[in-house]
């Protein structure tokens, strides 16, 4: 896996150029010297977790057969007060939305994604206490 960031020139901004072609302009906060021209880094490794795992627990769902047809996570994290301001603690809130689905199936893939796919929430593991919930909304 590759990728380029290049500093856009002015202030904090950079711009990266992910191997599939696709580009994202991060910027820093303005306190920072940002312009607020983009997402944080640190808000776009939270948001590449969120969807590491979500794409996980659909695949793993609609494998299993079961009628998803929604799937939505929302990240809440705690970072350390000092340098390096990792993440302690992150928690993950699922809402599943389909018809007839089975808690323990929820909650099977969810912990499937978060000890043995999800890349980015097992490493992140390594400093951050995981944790979550979930809840199923029938359609």
């Amino acid at each position: 896996m590759e990728c380029k960031v290049k500093w856009a020139g002015d202030g904090v901004s950079f711009e990266a150029r992910t191997a599939s072609g696709h580009t994202v302009v991060m910027d820093g906060a303005p306190e920072a010297g940002g312009k607020n021209l983009g997402p944080r880094p640190m808000e776009l490794l939270l948001a590449g977790t969120g969807g590491c795992t979500a794409f996980d627990v659909v695949l793993i769902l609609k494998k299993g057969r079961h009628d998803i047809i929604d799937c939505e996570v929302s990240l809440n994290a705690t970072r350390a007060e000092s340098d390096p301001k990792v993440f302690t603690r992150i928690h993950f809130h699922f809402t599943v939305t389909g018809r007839n689905l089975r808690p323990e199936a929820i909650k099977r893939a969810i912990e499937l994604s978060k000890e043995k796919y999800c890349s980015a929430s097992i490493m992140l593991a390594k400093t951050a206490e995981i944790t979550y919930d979930f809840e199923i909304v029938e359609a």
